[in-house]
């Protein structure tokens, strides 16, 4: 991506002549489009469009460009997001005891894999129970909770959110319920993983519990968080086929990886903005 580059990503009431207001306004306004997708939702009669364009040298203001797709929005019943490219977004990761997730994609950031910037990493659990390297040099609060400080401690986390101006909450396997107010408040910017035996193995060691009914496929989930505990939009899924000879060790090892590669992923579409939500759904603008 260049310096000049901005990322579009709308939806809208499907029309006729949408694609070309969209790009009609970008050449009016100096820019060239580098990449573009789309998808006419015929279930919902909603339109969706992803947009990759670089303003040109004579182009338009930052500014005056959010202005007149703003009024387009306006005509056209419009919800749209648009960045620069170059800038990052604010990333929060929640982690508990099992750390396998944080250290993926704390690694990925690292090598410049993941586009983010670390705000800080918050944990119900201390420092101890994490690798030291992988919060080297990043902020880091242990937040104990019980059922009685629930509130308490959310509201803090709330405060750090606000604090460190996080546009994205990771539940990097963070083994806590959030509250219904919590996760209103985090609509649609806070993904969460798990293994995807929900709602048939809930509980404590799913894994052992699939072993147990001779399951031949396990997987991974990453979903937007909503009220409804873990039915919220999904963003990626992934499986891996398992056999007899298989452990509930073995479903575990392999469920670890599962789950790093799917948070990843979804982590990834995300902060490229290439998902907009569509109801209870998403779109999955894949590159």
């Amino acid at each position: 991506m260049s310096d000049r580059s901005m990322i579009l990503a709308l939806s809208c009431p499907d029309g006729p002549g949408i694609v070309s207001a969209v790009s009609g306004l970008l050449f009016e306004a100096g820019c060239n489009i580098t990449d573009a997708q789309q998808f006419d939702d015929s279930e919902t009669g909603r339109f969706f469009m992803r947009v990759v364009f670089d303003r040109l040298d004579q182009a338009k203001s930052e500014a005056e460009i959010t202005a007149s797709i703003g009024e387009l929005s306006g005509r056209l019943g419009m919800t749209f997001t648009l960045r620069p490219s170059a800038a990052l977004k604010r990333v929060m990761l929640l982690v508990s005891k099992f750390d396998h997730c944080l250290a993926d994609l704390l690694y990925r950031w690292r090598i410049g894999e993941l586009p983010m910037e670390v705000t800080s990493v918050v944990s119900n659990h201390g420092r101890e129970h994490l690798a030291s390297e992988d919060l080297a040099g990043l902020q880091f609060h242990h937040l104990p909770v019980t059922k009685q400080t629930k509130m308490e401690q959310e509201a803090r986390i709330w405060q750090l959110v606000q604090e460190t101006r996080t546009d994205l909450v990771i539940l990097a396997r963070y083994m806590q319920i959030l509250s219904d107010g919590f996760s209103a408040k985090l609509w649609g910017r806070c993904i969460n993983i798990h293994h995807s035996f929900l709602p048939g193995f809930k509980g404590a060691k799913p894994y052992h519990q699939a072993h147990e009914r001779g399951v031949k496929l396990i997987g991974a989930t990453a979903h937007y968080v909503t009220s409804d505990l873990d039915e919220g939009p999904i963003i990626e899924q992934d499986v891996e086929r398992i056999s007899h000879r298989d452990t509930p060790e073995d479903l575990v090892r392999k469920g670890r990886d599962i789950e790093r590669r799917v948070l990843a992923r979804a982590v990834r579409h995300h902060l490229e903005d290439r998902v907009v939500l569509n109801g209870k759904k998403t779109v999955v603008f894949t590159s």
